[in-house]
Parts: structure tokens; sequence; C-alpha cells
């Protein structure tokens, strides 16, 4: 899933981080979200100091709608392997993170905001389209899909599956965008017809099964394995990890720890990788509203509470994981392990080698 940097020949376009117009109040002076829109945007930079790194749709009303240039964005950052969260054309913390540690990644300065080095930099990672056509199969509309997932982890272990619960959760993980976006790039669109035409981000597709285990498969993912060190800092809630030289590879934000069960500190190793995991509860967790007293299990599935990935560390009942909740990742907090999208995890897990270093940073 990472980028690739074009040498020469690129598009001629000048990136700028403008949105929507000041003067746009409501919904019907935004301008239209089309596939043109999004392709043809550029990226501004706001200011140089005080409003640098604010657009104007994250102020007002406008701030609900995506935005083109937005979305430009956060597939462009995301096939770099600097992780914006959940695709949704909007301003927030995540994607500002994922800016900065982009321009720490490449020698540049930024608190966030798309200076016009930034810029350039960001556009030369790929020259490719940044949304692509996808037609939807008939297994892509037969599921199947869970009714309802109760929000009730005892009443979780109850079903045979925590799968997505329609086609449009399922395609919008599986192109890293939120459902919102999806609707709001198909309007009228029918996702429960094969054959319906959509527009979704040009990225690595997710992946939710288990790797195959063939030799050839098994060669390439050791290849892979390229990961000997993650930083998982706690305070502006992220995840980094370096190769062996020290590079920095890859960003993802992360919701880290709470009041109620802490992330922890100092360092670990990662002891494995788990695909398709199954939770156990345990009692001794003591999770708030989880009333059950002897242990439980819940089965797989993308909405599983570990999601589809479960990298263990040395520090019992602690890891790094997925999350049935991927628009929530670096907004609200966890029951003390690090959880990513499921995207973001499944890309960690197959970077990771077993002994990297885990450092738990506190500051």
């Amino acid at each position: 899933m990472g980028g690739r940097t074009i040498g020469g020949g690129l598009a001629a376009l000048t990136l700028a981080w403008i949105a929507v117009p000041a003067v746009a109040k409501d919904a019907e002076e935004a301008p239209a979200l089309t596939r043109e829109a999004v392709e043809g945007a550029v990226l501004a930079q706001a200011g140089d100091k005080g409003e640098a790194g604010k657009t104007e749709a994250s102020k007002g009303s406008a701030a609900k709608r995506p935005v083109p240039a937005l979305i430009k964005a956060q597939v462009l950052l995301d096939r770099a392997r600097f992780s914006p969260g959940a695709i949704d054309g909007r301003d927030g913390d995540n994607l500002r993170g994922a800016l900065a540690a982009f321009a720490a990644a490449n020698g540049l300065k930024s608190g966030g905001a798309l200076e016009a080095d930034l810029a350039d930099k960001l556009q030369a990672t790929s020259a490719d389209p940044v949304l692509t056509a996808y037609t939807l199969s008939e297994a892509d509309v037969a599921g199947p899909f869970v009714d309802r997932i109760p929000p009730k982890m005892e009443d979780q272990a109850d079903l045979e599956a925590l799968g997505y619960t329609s086609a449009r959760e399922m395609l919008a993980e599986r192109f890293h965008m939120s459902p919102d976006l999806l609707t709001a790039l198909n309007p009228g669109a029918d996702f429960a017809k094969a054959g319906t035409v959509l527009q979704v981000a040009a990225v690595a597709p997710l992946d939710t099964s288990k790797p195959k285990s063939d030799a050839a498969t098994k060669e390439k993912s050791a290849e892979a394995k390229d990961v000997t060190r993650i930083e998982v800092d706690k305070t502006s809630r992220n995840v980094r990890s370096f190769d062996k030289a020290g590079r920095l590879v890859a960003y993802y934000p992360a919701s880290i720890g709470s009041e109620e069960k802490p992330a922890p500190s100092g360092k670990a190793k990662v002891e494995g990788v788990a695909f398709v995991p199954t939770y156990t509860y345990n009692p001794k967790y003591e999770f708030a509203g989880v009333k059950a007293k002897t242990k439980f299990t819940i089965p797989p599935g993308p909405n599983n509470p570990v999601g589809i990935v479960w990298i263990d560390l040395s520090i019992p009942s602690y890891g790094i994981h997925g999350t049935p909740e991927p628009e929530k990742v670096g907004k609200t907090e966890s029951h003390g392990c690090i959880r990513l999208t499921n995207w973001d995890a499944r890309d960690l897990a197959t970077h990771v080698a077993r002994g990297a270093e885990v450092v738990f940073k506190d500051e």
C-alpha cells in the first residue's frame, strides 16, 4: 500500500489548500462532490501564520460536507502509508497528524498545514487518479450480513460471526472510507444491487481474510516484514513504525487506553500476529458495562471488538488491533490497548517482524 515516487512528467497541478468559498453558508453553495471535482481539486496553504492549516471548510456549516480537496489529500496520504484514518473529506486532527508525520519523514517542517513544498512532495508520491470506478458483484451484495451488532459484549458472543451489517458498511471499509463519504460520492446508488457502479477511493482494498499459507506467500510475507520498531505516542494518539535503518515508514492514528484501563508505559516486544481473531473477555478486565462473571468468547469478523487483526505484545492482555468503528479511531478511548482502523492494523501486521520493539511514549 506504499506510495511510489514519480520522477518527472507530473501533471501540471499546483496544489492549494482551497476547499469551499468563504461565502458558502449552506449545502447549495458548496462545490458539487463529483469525480471531476475531486480529481481537479487544488490544495493551498491557508496562510503562513495563525490560520495556517485551517481550511475554509473547517469554519461554519460547510464543515459538515466532504470537501473534494481534502478527499484528494487523504487518499494520497493513505497510499503513502501515512494514514488519515477513515477518508471522509473533512479537516481534523487525524488529517493534520498525518500531514505532519509525512512532512517529518520527508525532511520538511509542518505543524499539520499543507504548505507548498509539502503539497508538492505529497503529489509526487502518485500520479494515479484518486478515485476509481468499482462495480458491485453478486458476492458483494450476497453477504452474509448481520442484522444488528448488539451493543453489549455478552450478547455479541451469541452471534455466529461479527460480520458487516450491510454492503455499504463493507464497501466503505474496503476502500478506507467513511460510509457517509461513500454515499455522498454516489448519490442515489443502490448498494444492494449487483452491477451498480460506484466511485470509491483508489487505495489498496482491505482484505479481511487470513493470509494464504502456501510457501510462496509465506516467503513474500517474510520479505515484507521491514518494521523492527513501533512507537506508540499516548499524548498525540498515533502509532509510528520504523525500519531497521530507523526510517519512519508508516503512521497511523490510534485510540490508546482510557482512565478505566490506561495503556502501559515503557517498552514491549511483538510476540506474534493473529488474523481474523476471536476475542475472549476475562472478568478481571472489569470493563464498564460488562456484568459477566465468567469468561466468554466473541466470534471473529470485522465488527469483533478487536477487528480483523490482533498484534500480540509481551505485556499480558495488551495488543495493537483493529476496530469495529474506524471513524472513531483517534477520537475516543480504548480498553487499554492500541486501536487502529482495520486496514491500518492489517497494514502494520503484514509489515511488523516478530520481536519488534514497541515503545510507549508518555510525552
